[in-house]
């Protein structure tokens, strides 16, 4: 896999802003057949960075109503909360 297919995008929530400002941690929605050294490896490549550590987990999907039809579920997906070494930072997250 190259990176553009590990990492698919960032994950923009009040949670993950404050890990990106206390803690200098990013992050991403991966691919969920990447590992933690594919995932360290391609942010290094694309945001020219040094990775510390990569913590992973699976997010389950949640059940949610459509209007008058039975429940369905949303799409399970995989997370990634990459640290950064220090003084190391990604722009525009």
């Amino acid at each position: 896999m190259n990176p553009y297919e590990i990492i698919s995008k960032p994950v923009v929530t009040e949670k993950s802003v404050y890990l990106s400002n206390a803690l200098n941690q990013v992050t991403f929605n991966v691919h969920p057949d990447a590992n933690k050294k594919q995932i360290k490896e391609a942010v290094e490549s694309l945001f020219k960075v040094k990775v510390a550590a990569v913590n992973t987990l699976n997010v389950r999907g949640k059940e949610r109503r459509v209007r008058g039809r039975s429940p369905g579920l949303t799409a399970a997906w995989k997370k990634a909360i990459v640290s950064l070494v220090a003084g190391q930072k990604i722009e525009g997250i």
